[in-house]
């Protein structure tokens, strides 16, 4: 694919995306949610091998669901109330609906499992779009939906969690494995939305930060299993030797950047009186971190059956290429105390 057609196609991915956050009608967020999946799909396609065409199928499969169940939801709440605005929809029949639609869009459980296989059939760099900027749309419609049934959100929130952590455990390919850590931190980001719009956001623009390092560092090592991992440290020493941390700030252990969402999370569930649910939260993300624990136990500790008898990549990669990344681990990895002048700029 040359780089005019990408960049046309990037550029109606924001077009559609812009569309949705600026719409206030369900039928122009439609048409934006519609943009977005036919701007991506040339992109998962374009290698045009079985797994890619495949993986794109199947995407377009969920996401056809999703945009017939949002159409459904939006005619009926206009037949009851008369009302097409986002705002107005008020019966519970549709706005329940059109929240489950949602999270068949952004893969939450138990209408999740488009993701993996999707995820597992995808190159890095497309797999990085998919599971970041394509979330941006259906986020936003269901911020707008967070006060309708709070209780709906915070149990799809917790299952997502939960089943991520369950199902994570066995995975040997990095894409599933992060496919799955997606699951998770859209339950986390689900479970506050109910509660708190500006710790939402805080929560989903670290997860942005993160999986994007995530995702491009990976593509970097050309890894695509745990067992490929053990020899990443030929592609770039340096970088490389910066990935557990990102893991680690993905699992959200202290003192990095990944706690902070949690944190804050905990606090605020704590004061709504959520106390059984936050530690019901927090005890099942332990079996997630448990699939970073093996992630970085095989960059860190483990060593490739075979020693590769030729000169190292590293000394042979463009330091354009490096760069970005580098800034990039560097802000995801240290961005903790810069939090509450953040979370202060999203409550203003």
């Amino acid at each position: 694919m040359s780089e005019y057609v990408f960049a046309v196609l990037f550029s109606t991915l924001g077009a559609g995306i812009v569309t949705v956050f600026a719409s206030s009608h369900w039928l122009i967020a439609w048409i934006g949610l519609e943009v977005t999946t036919l701007a991506i799909l040339p992109l998962m396609a374009k290698d045009y091998t079985a797994r890619t065409v495949e993986a794109a199928t199947k995407y377009y499969l969920a996401q056809s669901i999703g945009a017939a169940m949002i159409v459904f939801a939006a005619l009926s709440n206009a037949w009851i109330s008369g009302q097409w605005t986002i705002n107005e929809l008020s019966h519970p029949l549709p706005s329940i609906l059109m929240i489950l639609a949602l999270s068949l869009k952004l893969g939450l459980v138990p209408l999740h499992g488009w993701v993996p296989e999707v995820l597992q059939g995808l190159k890095l760099h497309t797999g990085m779009i998919l599971a970041t900027f394509q979330k941006l749309a259906p986020f936003a419609l269901l911020v707008q939906m967070q006060h309708l049934h709070p209780q709906l959100l915070a149990g799809l929130g917790f299952l997502s969690i939960l089943w991520a952590g369950l199902a994570g455990h066995n995975q040997a390919q990095l894409r599933k494995i992060l496919a799955y850590s997606s699951i998770s931190h859209m339950g986390w980001m689900t479970v506050i939305l109910a509660y708190s719009t500006p710790l939402a956001y805080f929560a989903f623009i670290m997860y942005l930060l993160m999986t994007f390092t995530l995702f491009q560092m990976f593509n970097l090592s050309t890894a695509t299993s745990i067992n490929m991992l053990t020899n990443a440290w030929s592609r770039s020493t340096m970088v490389l030797g910066l990935v557990p941390f990102i893991l680690l700030t993905l699992a959200g252990l202290p003192p990095l950047s990944g706690f902070m969402p949690k944190l804050c999370a905990t606090e605020e569930l704590t004061k709504q009186g959520l106390i059984f649910l936050v530690t019901c939260a927090l005890l099942v993300t332990l079996l997630s971190f448990y699939y970073y624990l093996r992630l970085t136990y095989a960059i860190t500790m483990a060593a490739f059956p075979n020693a590769y008898p030729g000169c190292t990549f590293w000394r042979f990669l463009e330091k354009n290429k490096i760069v970005p990344l580098s800034l990039a681990m560097s802000a995801s990895i240290s961005f903790a105390p810069i939090t509450p002048i953040l979370l202060s700029l999203l409550n203003s």
